[in-house]
């Protein structure tokens, strides 16, 4: 059994994500988690909210909020979303939380110990109109880059290129629209990234495993232009972690608050310690998840993202971890902190000839998509069209036809076929009689190849892949159904019947087992309709066959997809056709 660490990169808390939110982080993610838990492996799996910075406190005055008060309700709102679409944390986080604020003061103080913190007196936008200093995210312009209009004083988000509010043009206040801007002087710290370029690139260089998509973000940042540039971490902020060096004041930085980017992915840490505090667990439990000087040595840990975080997963955390370790080595300290091992990465969902955006409204968004359908659909869509090679989008008629070819067609018209005929001849209980035979062993043995073939992909964290093969094995009982039509075969041999009707039934355990990382709450339905609570994965093939023995009852289960209608398409494509209200 091993044990495998996941994070997805946390959302912010900025309102309700669209899909392509979904699918580039947090439902792989789940998808990942549940296949390693249902092959009995050690799971910790981590998320929360991300609730410092610009989004934060935009999002709470144009709702007309506090923003503590702004964070805490939409951290419900967010947890509750995801519940309802099956994301199987074991912890759901928030980075405004204690334990976060206390890592990130004590990571601070550790990298100012290793000389790795440098005090820096800059000039910074002052928005005269606001009354206040504007960090970087505050301030919108167009690229220099590539001329995208609402470039951020960070990074534009089309091109993904990393910026300073300097570099825009026509600069304006995000806050309040203003171009009355001045440049004043501050003092802030940065953290000496440059000084690291070598250690990082090395690191990179050993994760010859990665996806080109996450290495190449990596080395563009490390080695294009002047290379990888030290990175400020404290902002002119009220709301956020303030900044000390540990439990410490740290003198010239009173009332400044630690930027987003450093205290963020801190919270992957702090989150399970939230998970421990909230469990009644001791730190043990959760520094064993974490700390390689306290048993972490042996977890893999793996990061889920969408593309434009990469930078900041391979480069600005890994340079927080690995200079709190180089400082552990060079004083003889023992606390050594776990360093990511895979990075998947994703591109982006696009939305019918445009792009999702939470700050446009635009695209499908969580809660409206489960107005519309369970789960289930949009998950089963979403991760079989994952844009993992490429960008990837979501079209209105290509979602109608998955939904109906894959999940009501394929797999919904299986599990109907075999438990109704079964229930019109046999009654509801597992047929006796008859023996498998060549046909039933080409099966067993397709399968076996199959299921084989499904790990690999699942391993790899091929998700696309994985669900075309997932695919193929419902494909193979629909096909051994149609090619055996045991509602023919009942005429002449009722034994022989019972037999293929027996397998059948077997499937559909299989199924649900093999579909539940992709379709829990369709999965569930599945088990239940078996009466059975036996979810062993299926190491053997043909031992799983026998799984439900003669004589053993079922139900038969409500549709279990129902068809997309052209009308629904019609309706849900007007309705989402651009702009959330």
């Amino acid at each position: 059994m091993a044990r495998i660490l996941i994070t997805s990169a946390i959302p912010y808390i900025n309102g309700i994500k669209h899909l392509g939110n979904l699918i580039g982080s947090q439902l792989p993610a789940d998808l990942y988690a549940r296949y390693l838990r249902g092959r009995g492996n050690e799971v910790m799996f981590l998320c929360a909210t991300d609730e410092h910075g610009t989004p934060a406190e935009l999002a709470a005055a144009k709702a007309g909020k506090p923003v503590a008060e702004y964070c805490a309700d939409m951290y419900e709102v967010q947890a509750d979303i995801a519940k309802r679409f099956g994301m199987s944390f074991d912890h759901f986080g928030r980075s405004s939380s204690e334990q976060n604020k206390t890592l990130t003061q004590h990571f601070a103080g550790k990298l100012d110990d290793a000389g790795l913190i440098r005090e820096v007196s800059e000039k910074q936008v002052y928005s005269n109109a606001d009354g206040r200093f504007l960090p970087d995210r505050y301030i919108e312009g167009t690229c220099p880059n590539c001329g995208y209009e609402r470039a951020r004083g960070d990074q534009c988000e089309n091109c993904t290129k990393q910026l300073d509010p300097t570099d825009l043009i026509e600069p304006r206040s995000a806050i309040s629209g203003s171009t009355d801007l001045e440049v004043r002087e501050t003092k802030h710290l940065y953290l000496r990234q440059s000084a690291m370029k070598d250690q990082l690139d090395a690191w990179i260089d050993s994760k010859n495993d990665w996806p080109i998509l996450t290495t190449s973000i990596a080395k563009k940042w490390l080695h294009d232009g002047d290379g990888l540039q030290d990175r400020g971490i404290t902002r002119d902020l009220d709301w956020g972690v303030p900044v000390k060096k540990g439990d410490q004041d740290w003198p010239g930085m009173e009332g400044k608050v630690f930027y987003v980017w450093f205290d963020a992915p801190i919270e992957y840490i702090a989150c399970a310690k939230e998970w421990a505090d909230a469990n009644g667990r001791t730190d043990a439990d959760w520094e064993r998840w974490w700390r390689t000087d306290k048993g972490a040595d042996d977890v893999r840990y793996v990061q889920f993202m969408g593309k434009d975080n990469v930078p900041f997963h391979t480069l600005s955390f890994p340079a927080t971890i690995l200079g709190t370790n180089t400082y552990n080595e060079e004083s003889g300290s023992s606390e050594r902190w776990k360093l990511v091992d895979y990075i998947k990465s994703f591109n982006y969902l696009n939305y019918d000839g445009g792009q999702f955006s939470t700050s446009q409204g635009r695209g499908v968004f969580m809660d409206q998509a489960l107005e519309i359908l369970p789960a289930d659909y949009w998950r089963w869509w979403l991760l079989s069209h994952a844009p993992e090679s490429s960008d990837s989008e979501f079209t209105w008629e290509n979602f109608q036809q998955s939904v109906n070819k894959d999940l009501a067609d394929v797999l919904g018209n299986f599990v109907s076929r075999i438990t109704k005929f079964c229930r019109s001849k046999f009654g509801e209980a597992v047929p006796e009689g008859g023996a498998y035979g060549d046909r039933e062993q080409a099966l067993i043995d397709e399968l076996t190849k199959r299921v084989r073939a499904y790990e690999g992909h699942m391993e790899a964290m091929e998700v696309r892949k994985s669900a075309q093969e997932l695919r193929a094995i419902w494909v193979a009982g629909n096909e051994y159904l149609q090619d055996a039509a045991p509602w023919s075969t009942f005429k002449e041999d009722p034994e022989q019947a019972a037999a293929q009707v027996r397998l059948g039934l077997n499937l559909i355990r299989l199924y649900a087992v093999l579909s539940a990382p992709f379709i829990p709450e369709a999965s569930a339905k599945m088990l239940s309709a078996m009466n059975t609570l036996d979810t062993s994965w299926p190491d053997d093939v043909a031992a799983a066959m026998g799984a439900l023995p003669s004589g053993h009852t079922f139900t038969v289960p409500d549709v279990l997809f129902a068809k997309i209608t052209d009308e629904q398409r019609e309706e849900w494509q007007s309705r989402f056709a651009g702009q959330r209200d």
